[in-house]
């Protein structure tokens, strides 16, 4: 999948693209809008805090350094066996699990409060009351889904893609 940025100039526009993506078989939950806050979206599906946040990149990173730190712990707690303390391999998994979980919850508290860079960038004309499309498409859709929006609507402009999560939530 990937993610097509559209900046719209307003909310009418913005109605009018969601409806075609719709028709061209474009689930709602792949939309999602960023509007200036006090924005009546009606029925426009409004980008959560998944979207508009480094929450899920911040519990990606958190799970993969706090296994690695775990994993370590675990091995260095078995190689420097403790009298009276018999360790093997499941308290290496044990460490490893343990600090997956806290540093995967953690990083994601941290991520959740932290705007994604990408959305953070068109900040600026979402104050002056501009709309920020995402619309995730799978990968060979992104240029049939980008000449739609420009040919019925030119005033909408295309900010570019980025690869969007492995699985989508939502």
């Amino acid at each position: 999948m990937r993610r097509i940025y559209f900046l719209v100039p307003d909310l009418e526009t913005t109605h009018k693209i969601v409806d075609e993506l719709k028709l061209a078989a474009i689930e709602e939950r792949f939309i999602h809008v960023v509007a200036r806050e006090g924005t009546p979206l009606e029925d426009i599906p409004e980008a959560t805090m998944l979207e508009k946040t480094d929450f899920v990149p911040g519990l990606e990173k958190g799970v993969a350094l706090g296994g690695v730190t775990g994993l370590m712990a675990g091995l260095v707690a078995v190689s420097f066996p403790v009298p009276g303390i018999a360790l093997g391999g499941g308290a290496v998994l044990m460490l490893s699990l343990l600090g997956a979980g806290i540093a995967a919850w953690f990083a994601s508290v941290v991520g959740s409060d932290v705007p994604r860079p990408r959305v953070e960038a068109f900040e600026e004309a979402v104050k002056k009351g501009e709309l920020l499309m995402l619309v995730d498409v799978p990968k060979d859709r992104v240029a049939e889904i980008e000449e739609l929006v420009k040919k019925h609507h030119p005033e909408a402009e295309c900010e570019g893609t980025e690869p969007t999560l492995p699985v989508t939530l939502g």
